[in-house]
């Protein structure tokens, strides 16, 4: 403060002009000596306020007489969700519309359960619509812990089967909401599967994961699984949470329906059928069966020892390839390339590759990557088992040639009874339901006559033809499981047998184990090349089926169910 403002009286210090002039007695005040010129002049009688309130007042009091109606209290601490007290139904305030505004949700049910569950998880949770309980028998429904339990352990058998992993959120998503749990989020990664559920905004969240130890291809299996997810998802089929886990418990215990010694035989015939397509006689057929047998034979082997799959792999990979060298070096008549090359088909993972691809393209890059990389892995097996051999080979004086061509039979006829067989074997080998192993082995056959049409009648690059062929058994595949509302993979993964990239696989290995580097890495692109055309072709095949075409119904859902003996 300045020394003026010091020097200043203050507001309550100053004095009035109205005081008598000095000599003059003031008359005696009992409060101050000094007044204000607003005092209220003696003699007026002025009715003092009750109560200890202080005679001053604020310019905001409200006058003597006027009624004003007491401040409502605080309002107590609730839900979000509440309606606030100043909302008026005449008088709504205006709803707020995102730019690009508010996206239509169709969820009609004459489409399978996984397009509307798949559309459900593709939206954010605050937008997504609510429930229909189809399977709550009271009003407080069954204990979200179990219901959440059950939902992990088949979600387990979805992924340890093969299963997408979009398809797998599908498919837990729609047994929560069956028990009417719509706030939920599915996680599925490439071992770990977790679902969170929370009630409303201010309750607290119940989550619980699972993890999947092994993994094994029992389409069979995966069929069941579906089939209950389906009864659950169906408004007509009551399923209790016991009953639910009766039929998941029956279905863990299911055997497989092909013994050890039929899937060996099976083995053979798909390594025999792959040579036969690439220019193979009857020799070749055997010697491929054969190798391809022992190779299985070992690989059982090893799985029972415990040794983890790269190195079944790579011993599995070893007697194609050595009966191939064995055969040149006895300088016998017939292409040992074409031995090797069958042993290869029937090693390749190509479901592994397919599902990895999809994951990417659907979003999930986390398990996609993990698929890719075990894809990877099981290739270098493959490459290390077939380079050993082929090392000693050429050592020992094995005249084997990368240039030698592999050309099909003249004949079509044949061609297309070997792919038929081919994919009749890879059927077997996945465990397939006996229902679903015709339809699969036309689907490849058919895979194999567009393959052919582009490839050798029309000129088109084998690129481009695999990535054609590979969409018509996407499409079929997927119209296929429409049909039976099932899940699309035992009708697509055995049919893609015909369009995998042993020959090329075969001579990248064979130029890089006879120091032909750059000749054998080409060959090895042109490899990943058909892969990555079969992975992308069976895709685009079955999003084109989800987008444009509309198969199924209630009626037809009903009819199914009916030869299916439900």
């Amino acid at each position: 403060m300045t020394d003026a403002e010091d020097r200043k009286p203050q507001s309550d210090e100053a004095r009035s002009g109205f005081l008598p002039p000095s000599g003059v007695a003031a008359p005696a005040e009992p409060d101050a000596s000094t007044t204000s010129e607003f005092a209220v002049p003696e003699g007026l009688a002025v009715s003092r306020p009750s109560g200890t309130e202080s005679e001053t007042t604020s310019e905001f009091a409200v006058p003597d007489g006027l009624d004003v109606a007491p401040p409502q209290s605080a309002e107590s601490e609730g839900s979000a969700f509440n309606r606030p007290s100043t909302y008026s139904a005449k008088q709504p305030p205006p709803a707020f519309t995102p730019p690009n505004g508010v996206p239509a949700v169709s969820l009609t049910r004459d489409v399978p359960w996984q397009d509307r569950m798949r559309t459900m998880l593709r939206m954010p949770v605050t937008e997504r619509p609510a429930p229909e309980p189809l399977q709550r028998h009271d009003d407080a429904g069954p204990a979200v812990p179990r219901v959440l339990d059950l939902t992990l352990r088949i979600g387990e058998l979805l992924l340890a089967g093969g299963e997408g992993a979009e398809d797998v959120e599908a498919a837990m998503f729609a047994v929560c909401r069956s028990y009417g749990l719509d706030r939920c989020e599915p996680n599925v990664t490439f071992t770990l599967l977790a679902i969170s559920y929370q009630p409303s905004l201010v309750d607290d969240p119940v989550t619980a994961s699972r993890t999947v130890r092994r993994r094994s291809p029992d389409y069979t299996r995966l069929a069941a699984v579906y089939q209950l997810v389906d009864d659950l998802s169906d408004d007509e089929t009551h399923v209790s949470l016991e009953e639910a886990y009766r039929r998941l418990a029956e279905i863990r215990r299911n055997r497989h329906p092909y013994s050890g010694w039929a899937l060996t035989a099976a083995s053979g015939l798909l390594a025999g059928s792959a040579s036969v397509l690439v220019g193979g006689g009857v020799l070749v057929f055997v010697a491929a069966a054969i190798g391809a047998m022992l190779g299985d034979r070992l690989a059982w082997l090893c799985a029972g020892r415990g040794l983890p799959e790269f190195y079944q792999f790579t011993v599995a990979a070893t007697p194609p390839a050595a009966i191939g060298v064995a055969l040149t070096v006895a300088h016998v008549d017939v292409k040992a390339s074409a031995v090797i090359t069958g042993g290869l088909f029937a090693l390749l993972p190509g479901r592994a590759l397919v599902a990895g691809v999809q994951d990417g393209l659907t979003g999930f890059y986390i398990t996609a990557s993990a698929r890719l990389l075990e894809v990877l892995y099981f290739f270098v097996g493959i490459v290390a088992g077939v380079l050993t051999v082929l090392y000693f080979g050429v050592q020992l004086g094995a005249k084997l040639n990368p240039d030698a061509a592999l050309g099909g039979d003249p004949r079509p006829v044949l061609q297309i009874a070997a792919s038929m067989a081919l994919s009749l074997a890879f059927a077997v080998l996945l465990q397939q339901e006996r229902s679903t192993v015709l339809m699969a082995t036309l689907n490849g056959g058919i895979a194999w006559v567009v393959f052919g049409a582009l490839n050798v009648t029309g000129g088109i690059s084998p690129v481009a033809s695999t990535a054609v062929a590979a969409g018509v058994v996407g499409l079929f595949g997927q119209l296929l499981a429409r049909y039976r509302f099932a899940s699309a993979l035992p009708y697509t993964t055995a049919a893609i047998g015909p369009l995998l990239p042993g020959s090329a696989t075969y001579f990248g290995l064979l130029g890089i184990a006879q120091n032909e580097v750059t000749d054998g890495l080409a060959s090895l692109t042109k490899a990943v090349a058909l892969a990555m055309a079969i992975a992308i072709g069976v895709n685009l095949g079955s999003e084109i089926s989800r987008m444009f075409l509309r198969i199924g119904s209630p009626e037809k859902r009903r009819a199914a169910k009916r030869t299916r003996g439900f």
